[in-house]
């Protein structure tokens, strides 16, 4: 039996040749901006009050979020964070970001109030 164990629900194999089917993870591909629609939102529900923009509808994987997220608070001269496909941006800042991902080829949408 081979020692590779990724497989943990094969206990035992009587087959000298067996091999364990190792669960390929497909890596998430990133849209181009051109075929993206991302929604801008102003929240304040949960934050005592303080004013936050998201971002959502991103399409693509991780690390091109975080890139899109440190650009807008670069872009924005302020905090924020990026966790469970949203950018989370301190403060009102919906038409200022607009501009911004129009310029980088996202559609943009604005969302609530």
């Amino acid at each position: 039996m081979p020692s590779n164990k990724k497989n943990s629900r094969v206990v035992y194999s009587t087959n000298p040749d067996y091999r364990y089917e190792e669960e390929e993870q497909e890596e998430v591909v990133s849209l181009p901006p051109s075929q993206q629609t991302l929604y801008l939102a102003l929240d304040k529900k949960q934050r005592k009050g303080k004013r936050v923009t998201l971002v959502t509808g991103f399409v693509g994987n991780d690390d091109d979020l975080k890139n899109l997220g440190k650009k807008l608070k670069a872009a924005c001269g302020t905090g924020g964070s990026v966790k469970d496909g949203e950018v989370l941006i301190q403060g009102d800042f919906r038409e200022k970001m607009k501009a911004m991902l129009e310029k980088e080829g996202f559609k943009v949408k604005l969302r609530g109030g």
